[in-house]
């Protein structure tokens, strides 16, 4: 009986479809080394994107797609994340040691987007990325609360070390003033407030940075996103027929400024009741898969409006971080997997590839 080759092996892989890319592993540039010894098959895979609660299934799925095949006595299957940087907006400069920045939007307020974008940071984390996350909210920052940090951050007086929580960077006009100090300022002295957040924090070796984007599409947001290098944006919205109209103007501000929306997350889809179970669409059903189809992006899932949702952010308790092993966790883990996997097909960024040319006079 002839042994199979490499090549018979690649034949099959091409039926194993990542759901996450919407790809076959070949089609996907995935497999990065096949090789048959002494009966052993050895297939190397490697994702754009961080998928550690997805790397035991799509190995089975790969031992599977391989079964049967001549004279193979075992099958080894590993798979691996390399995070690289996307491109970003022309004529803004990617940031050192941040690979990613992620945009989190929804147009209008109230629909669960801080909360949503600590859970995704914390997600991506779980997932095997090394995350921060910046508060953008200059107005009304929330994410020291979500994050159960308040420490004033150390500096030096020329930068600003970020504040650690559930091993997510971060940083926050909160950690800076009093909860309760009302920001009365201008838009340029937000404008300039934020990027020295971001442009004077000591940032350590990102895969991602999550910007929670203040509510609204107005001047300041404009101007926050021509700056920011932002590789993608997510849109957060409720089903309900409002919150889909702002949400939809956020989703055309991106595209102005030329950030690809790497989907739309539908927060509060269903409510779930805290005594029976019992699931009902009090914000109306199906709004943000509508968006989706609309507008040609993707509906990256959707969440409940669970108490202990609203309750983990209040007492600085995040679900991802407080319940790890929840439906909800698991949810939210999918989102993460599913945005990564959309911004890993995007373009790349080869800046730091060019060496620096520096003229001296001799």
């Amino acid at each position: 009986m002839s042994e199979t080759t490499p090549e018979q092996i690649r034949q099959r892989l091409a039926n194993v479809v990542d759901c996450h890319l919407q790809k076959d592993l070949i089609a996907a540039d995935a497999v990065k080394d096949v090789r048959v010894e002494d009966g052993t098959a050895h297939i190397e895979i490697e994702l754009g994107y961080p998928a550690a609660g997805y790397r035991e299934a799509l190995e089975q799925a790969v031992r599977e797609a391989l079964q049967g095949l001549a004279g193979l006595a075992e099958i080894r299957v590993e798979v691996a994340s390399n995070i690289l940087s996307h491109a970003v907006q022309k004529g803004v400069k990617p940031l050192a040691n941040i690979r990613n920045i992620i945009a989190i939007a929804s147009g209008k307020g109230g629909v669960g987007k801080s909360t949503t974008a600590v859970n995704l940071a914390l997600a991506l984390q779980a997932e095997g990325a090394r995350v921060g996350i910046l508060d953008a909210d200059i107005y009304g920052p929330s994410q020291p609360r979500m994050l159960g940090c308040h420490m004033k951050p150390e500096t030096d007086g020329k930068s600003i070390e970020p504040n650690v929580s559930y091993h997510i960077q971060s940083m926050s006009i909160g950690y800076l003033v009093d909860e309760e100090t009302p920001m009365i300022w201008r838009g340029p002295m937000v404008t300039s407030a934020l990027e020295q957040l971001l442009t004077e924090t000591n940032w350590q070796d990102l895969d991602y940075l999550i910007v929670d984007l203040p509510p609204g599409t107005g001047d300041i947001q404009l101007t926050l996103c021509q700056k920011i290098p932002v590789s993608g944006a997510i849109i957060v919205t409720t089903p309900q027929d409002i919150a889909l109209l702002d949400a939809r103007k956020a989703l055309k501000m991106f595209e102005k400024v030329e950030v690809p929306v790497l989907g739309i997350v539908e927060n509060m889809s269903t409510h779930i009741c805290s005594r029976c179970g019992h699931e009902e669409h009090i914000f109306g059903a199906g709004g943000g898969a509508q968006m989706a189809r609309q507008y040609g992006v993707d509906l990256l899932g959707s969440l409940p409006l669970d108490i202990a949702i609203r309750e983990g952010a209040d007492n600085g308790k995040p679900t991802v971080a407080l319940q790890p092993d929840s439906a909800i966790t698991a949810s939210y883990r999918e989102i993460a997997r599913k945005a990564a996997a959309k911004l890993s097909l995007r373009a790349r960024d080869y800046s730091a590839r060019f060496p620096k040319i520096v003229v001296e006079n001799a």
